[in-house]
């Protein structure tokens, strides 16, 4: 038996390596496009960046450094200078594949980072494997642009799962309808009629306005935002504005709010203000054929009925009065109950017979926006 060569002994204190197989190695240089790594071969092994991560421009200087142990994935015995390729990234890929589908079989909540956005979705890597989210599986209303989750940390769960097709699809609306059915329950549970909140606008409508009231929404319907009128709620409010108001009613997971509280009440001391023989000042508000509603505080409007205008006859209000115009007139008649007030410009005008010329206007027959 012939004795082997140095050469030979040598070779045969390697190990012996296929392509495909999983290796590991310490790390004994780093370039930022390259590492070296011993895996106890003839030759060392190579991972360059490409091999390494999907991320571009990584300085791989900055993820691993000497003395360092990595498993990588043999990718070429001979790269044609006698040095072994691995790759990194390919081996993460399987794992990462392998993780994915024990998550999509348990039903598991993963994180990770938004690394693209596309036309029709996001895509996240987990272990170098894409997840796909498609823009209807991002969130649980319209996002318009989803550039706003570019590098975000996202949660999602896996709901499709074909690697051989390359499918793997995420989903994260399913656990934000989730989370916000639980913080509806819970909200739900404390919240009563009469409750005072803070809330945040979320949208407004010709209506009202819908309120975020810590993840379920109210509706502020537009005759319950102020005691005075409003003409248009998006002259108001504003998306994103802090607004305080009470609870009305509830019906089921139907909210109702209001921000008339009744310390704010125009009508309270109405009594004393406006009793029948009061000089008042107020501005026009609206105007009909059969007279004009003066707006004497927010929320509270009097009847000016056309014949009691002037001394002088009257067609109609709009012939002698214009909207926002002020005026001065006498209250007649005061009806607490349902709150309606009838004025007088003509019993000011005379001033020998106080009142002695006004109309019995009946107000209840008159037919007023105050109720």
């Amino acid at each position: 038996m012939s004795e082997m060569s140095f050469e030979q002994m040598l070779e045969e204190s390697f190990k012996t390596i296929r392509n495909g197989e999983v290796v590991e190695g310490t790390v004994i240089d780093v370039k930022p496009d390259e590492i070296f790594l011993n895996i106890g071969y003839k030759s060392d092994g190579i991972i360059t960046r490409n091999e390494y991560t999907n991320e571009p421009n990584v300085d791989l200087t900055t993820v691993v450094k000497v003395g360092d142990k990595m498993e990588a994935k043999v990718v070429k015995l001979n790269d044609g200078e006698g040095q072994v390729i691995l790759s990194y990234k390919r081996l993460q890929a399987e794992k990462g594949s392998k993780r994915l589908e024990e998550a999509f079989e348990n039903q598991e909540v993963l994180k990770a980072k938004v690394t693209q956005v596309l036309a029709g979705g996001v895509c996240v890597s987990v272990d170098e494997t894409r997840v796909f989210i498609p823009a209807s599986l991002v969130s649980d209303t319209y996002e318009k642009d989803l550039n706003k989750f570019k590098d975000q940390e996202i949660e999602f769960i896996i709901t499709e799962f074909d690697p051989r097709k390359r499918r793997i699809i995420g989903n994260r609306k399913v656990l934000l309808v989730e989370q916000k059915a639980k913080q509806q329950e819970e909200l739900l549970a404390n919240l009563h009629v009469g409750d005072v909140i803070e809330g945040t606008v979320k949208n407004v409508t010709d209506f009202g306005a819908f309120i975020d009231l810590g993840g379920v929404d109210g509706l502020l319907h537009i005759s319950e935002m102020s005691w005075g009128r409003v003409e248009n709620p998006k002259k108001v409010f504003t998306v994103g504005q802090t607004v305080r108001v009470f609870v009305k009613n509830i019906n089921g997971s139907k909210i109702a709010l209001s921000m008339k509280f009744d310390d704010e009440n125009p009508w309270n001391g109405a009594t004393e203000k406006f009793a029948p023989g009061n000089i008042v000042k107020g501005k026009v508000a609206r105007m009909t054929d059969f007279g004009a509603f003066i707006e004497l505080a927010p929320g509270v409007d009097a009847l000016l009925h056309v014949s009691q205008i002037s001394k002088d006859h009257v067609e109609k209000p709009s012939d002698v009065l214009k909207i926002g115009q002020e005026v001065e007139a006498k209250v007649v008649e005061f009806n607490e109950d349902d709150k309606k007030i009838s004025l007088s410009m003509k019993a000011l005008l005379d001033s020998e017979d106080d009142g002695a010329d006004v109309a019995d206007v009946n107000i209840d027959e008159v037919a007023s926006d105050n109720e």
